[in-house]
């Protein structure tokens, strides 16, 4: 059985609550070498903490969410750089602009973007971020912030161009779900130039399912749908890429698994 890894998961949240044990239960059986489970504030942070901690198979990125920021005040900034330190926590994240959905002030969203990256390099821990309808504003932070450390553009959903600027930078893509839905040829395009050495897959669960079970919640074994378009759009085996994927994985966060 191949080794396959979620970079980015939230089973800390509701839609888990009634099968949560089980779903980590099963990482063995399913062939999940570890998960990355992701904080969008204070709380979540701290439960993905706990589960980092209570399994081997579980590390734990700690950030506000973009959506949440408007509601950040200082001791929150400390609090996290505290729980930041843990040796679980493996990233700063997610963190970001979302100028979509614009929860949060744009002004506010980009100065605790920037806030939250000073802490990732004080620490010197890479990121998970955020971009949604951003991506210039985005880029252009984390060019002149970020240039020292390891980052992940999650779920990305930018042009070949955005592609092409992240990677020139030596930023990693989170690939996810959407690489599999039907009228995804742009971003498919774009999973075909970038080298794989550059790619971390991801499922971003409860959201996102891939085919073919889109509609329904997602889970961190979707991972293997997801690495398996990566490897159909690459012609590549899917064992190579998956075994590739798993050592980027693993080289991003310092993790040091068998």
């Amino acid at each position: 059985m191949i080794e396959i890894v979620d970079t980015h998961a939230h089973i800390h949240m509701p839609q888990f609550e009634m099968d949560r044990d089980s779903i980590i239960g099963s990482f063995e059986k399913e062939g999940i070498a570890f998960i990355i489970e992701v904080g969008v504030d204070l709380k979540s942070s701290k439960r993905a903490i706990k589960l980092a901690y209570d399994n081997q198979k579980i590390f734990s990125a700690v950030g506000i969410h973009p959506h949440d920021v408007k509601d950040i005040k200082s001791e929150v900034l400390e609090e996290l750089e505290k729980l930041a330190k843990l040796s679980r926590v493996v990233a700063i994240g997610e963190i970001g602009l979302d100028y979509y959905r614009n929860l949060s002030p744009r002004e506010l969203q980009k100065r605790y973007f920037i806030e939250q990256i000073k802490i990732a390099k004080k620490l010197d821990k890479p990121i998970i971020v955020h971009i949604r309808d951003a991506y210039d504003d985005a880029l252009d932070i984390l060019k002149e912030h970020a240039k020292e450390l390891r980052v992940v553009i999650h779920s990305f959903s930018g042009d070949i161009n955005d592609a092409r600027v992240a990677l020139s930078l030596g930023f990693f893509l989170g690939i996810g779900g959407p690489v599999t839905f039907k009228n995804a040829h742009k971003l498919r395009e774009i999973v075909k130039e970038i080298p794989l050495d550059f790619i971390l897959s991801e499922t971003d669960c409860p959201y996102l399912t891939p085919e073919p079970f889109r509609g329904r919640r997602n889970e961190p074994k979707y991972v293997r749908y997801v690495i398996e378009k990566i490897a159909q759009i690459k012609g590549l085996d899917i064992e190579l890429v998956a075994n590739q994927i798993l050592e980027n994985s693993k080289k991003f966060f310092n993790i040091k698994v068998k």
